[in-house]
């Protein structure tokens, strides 16, 4: 399930309430829908509390990144996943599972993660920070790739992030928008790439 709104959530900090009316605005609207005023009104706080957050869009867009990678640690959990250390089938189902939750459960954190990639390649600034927040994801691939037993573990890892992405746009907005696919065939997929590359 998606975090509920951010205005049904007075208990949340103001930091946090303000970051998720920015993404619950990014999935609604889109990136012109995103305005201080807008932030202010989808969180139920005073007019000019955004401001006071994040004086610039730069560093309100920073937030949404910021409260993205918060969002999607807790999904994905990379650094939780199981060593392949003793055979990678635990870790093709843990990924299988992962990823499958995050199709279904959580697709508008997926159209905000696709919005904010799309305005960093017009932000210099905020293409850097993007990727700096990308890296707690690729980083542990890499290490679980070189447990596995990878040659190349840099770049088999840019290949399972290149499939999943691939996935997680077509499911987002994408042919497979409608159907996603099923956590089995999610297996089959994963089993076929990490094998292919470890050459099982």
């Amino acid at each position: 399930m998606t975090a509920p709104p951010a205005a049904a959530r007075p208990s949340a900090p103001r930091a946090e309430l303000i970051a998720d009316a920015a993404l619950d605005l990014l999935a609604d609207r889109g990136m012109r829908g995103l305005t201080h005023r807008a932030v202010d009104e989808r969180a139920g706080l005073p007019q000019g509390s955004a401001s006071n957050h994040a004086r610039t869009r730069q560093a309100l867009l920073e937030t949404a990144v910021r409260r993205l990678a918060e969002r999607e640690t807790r999904v994905l959990a990379p650094a939780r996943m199981p060593s392949p250390r003793d055979g990678a089938e635990e870790l093709i189902d843990a990924l299988a599972l992962t990823l499958h939750r995050y199709l279904t459960d959580h697709r508008r954190l997926l159209v905000c993660r696709y919005e904010l990639a799309l305005e960093a390649t017009r932000r210099p600034q905020l293409r850097v920070f993007y990727d700096r927040a990308g890296t707690a994801f690729r980083e542990p691939l890499v290490a679980l790739m070189a447990v596995a037993g990878s040659a190349e573990p840099e770049r088999h890892a840019l290949s399972l992030v290149a499939w999943c992405e691939g996935l997680m746009f077509s499911c987002a907005a994408g042919s497979y928008h409608a159907s996603v696919p099923g956590r089995e065939e999610l297996r089959r997929g994963f089993a076929e790439l990490i094998d292919g590359m470890l050459g099982s």
